[in-house]
């Protein structure tokens, strides 16, 4: 079974979707203003160094100059290692950098507000399966692979890729589990060629120069997406198609065969009805074949999947009709999770089946169905209450987080108080005024549908607190004002 990706470039924004079996499976939209720094290395210049603080200001070429804490200056610590276990006291910054040094840095925090970005030392590359290391010699397993022969296994193969008086070393990435030689040696290939580039570049280039950027979205499709199964990668734009087409020819031969450059009259996501996917996946709401539906409600804490069977009833019996709409389910939450990108705690609440058979088959449909996940997860068994957990670690923001913002009228919670709700919390805040205060009369400013509310079905109960109070109560329409929005003016 074979998948597609399509790649959509855009001077502001690169949009890719995964398509298998002619459905879309994921979205990755990264927009180029809001593309982070962390990762990048640049060849900064020392603009003044502050004993006091043990940092140090750098300038990397942006709006504010960075910052450089004696913690995350590699030749700092002692004997250069990572971690101080035995608490030996660091080299004093002044005793390292010196004002107009030029100096290789890697960004490890974005700037936010005022502050600049955050910057170490210690460089580290990422690859897909590897992360490089070239100031330290160490190998490391990433925790997630709990299995101890496993852990050992990986590090018997990478040290036996290592060149005979290599500085670097490398902490193998989760994605690295099931590896073979060949995609590690491949991994480790590329991560070498990167680091002799950026090392040249440092050689050549002057201060406040960028070395080397974190890929972008489409590079990093053919570096991290693309596997046996892909058949196509096609993209839009001739100019990145040629980029790409080079970038692959250094980093991924195996993959130029696949690439193509679509020419075709009609937008490329309109050919898969990827937009109109798009649009869905920001709905509560996704119907099932069958008639049966999920709601999605996404909050901080964590994501609740509810499945309704809704009109349908093509089983023998009632048992039946569930057991269908609930395997017909887990295949529709497992592609909802990746095209959503969906993270963190999950609770799906399957409608309650009676049979344990039942259960059992339509736990192993969602763990088949969620097995082409790339991401890392976990699925719980049914609890006493019939919920099924799901973790799935957060790589990135949900496409919902990516593409919306909470409506100002309702501020997330996705419902608004009522036109009388309003009326009634308008009335209890002018009698409260009026207590107070002594105007000569009091104007009512909210939006259309409030004060028509008071003209009609509230005007009785405004016509006896203005008896109440003794003062006149004028209304006006404010057209900016949302529902929930209202003033009160003392005349």
């Amino acid at each position: 079974m074979s998948e597609n990706l399509l790649i959509n470039i855009t001077p502001q924004e690169t949009r890719v979707a995964l398509i298998f079996q002619g459905a879309v499976q994921e979205l990755h939209i990264e927009r180029t203003l809001s593309r982070g720094l962390v990762g990048n290395i640049y060849l900064g210049k020392v603009v003044r160094v502050l004993p006091g603080m043990q940092s140090a200001f750098i300038d990397i070429g942006l709006e504010r100059a960075a910052f450089l804490h004696v913690a995350d200056i590699w030749d700092a610590r002692p004997q250069g290692h990572e971690g101080n276990p035995n608490n030996v006291p660091l080299t004093p910054i002044e005793k390292l950098l010196f004002d107009g040094q030029a100096v290789t840095v890697q960004v490890v925090k974005d700037p936010i507000g005022t502050k600049g970005a955050r910057l170490s030392t210690q460089i580290s590359i990422a690859g897909r399966m590897l992360v490089y290391l070239p100031q330290d010699s160490h190998i490391g397993i990433s925790q997630r692979i709990e299995n101890e022969e496993e852990r050992e296994a990986l590090r018997t193969k990478v040290q036996g890729m290592m060149l005979e008086g290599e500085k670097g070393g490398f902490i193998v990435r989760t994605m690295a589990e099931d590896a073979s030689e060949e995609d590690l040696r491949t991994d480790i290939e590329y991560l070498r060629r990167t680091w002799s580039t950026i090392t040249k570049l440092a050689k050549t280039k002057p201060p406040c120069s960028l070395l080397h950027q974190d890929l972008n979205l489409a590079q990093r499709v053919l570096r991290d997406f693309v596997n046996e199964e892909t058949d196509t990668i096609q993209i839009d734009s001739r100019e990145n198609f040629l980029m790409l087409q080079d970038f692959a020819r250094t980093y991924t031969p195996s993959v130029i065969p696949k690439l193509q450059h679509y020419t075709g009259e009609r937008p490329l996501f309109d050919l898969y009805a990827v937009e109109e996917e798009i649009e869905r996946a920001l709905g509560r709401r996704v119907n099932l074949k069958s008639g049966g539906y999920l709601i999605i409600d996404q909050t901080e804490a964590m994501t609740t999947i509810d499945v309704n069977t809704g009109s349908f009833v093509a089983g023998r019996n009632f048992d039946d009709t569930i057991f269908k709409t609930n395997l017909e389910a887990a295949i529709a939450i497992a592609r909802q999770l990746r095209l959503r990108n969906l993270g963190g705690i999950i609770i799906l609440d399957l409608i309650d089946m009676e049979s344990q058979e039942h259960k059992d088959a339509v736990l192993a449909e969602l763990n088949k169905a969620l097995s082409r996940d790339r991401t890392k997860l976990s699925v719980s068994t049914f609890s006493a209450l019939g919920l099924v957990e799901v973790t799935r670690k957060r790589t990135r923001e949900s496409l919902a987080h990516v593409l919306c913002e909470p409506c100002p009228a309702c501020s997330g919670k996705g419902q608004v108080k009522t036109a009388r709700t309003i009326c009634y919390e308008i009335l209890r805040e002018l009698l409260r005024e009026a207590k107070q205060f002594n105007p000569r009369e009091f104007r009512i400013m909210a939006s259309q549908v409030v004060v028509d509310m008071f003209l009609e079905e509230e005007s009785q109960h405004l016509a006896m607190l203005g008896d109440f109070i003794g003062k006149p109560i004028s209304l006006q329409v404010e057209n900016v004002f949302h529902q929930e929005q209202y003033d009160i003016i003392l005349m």
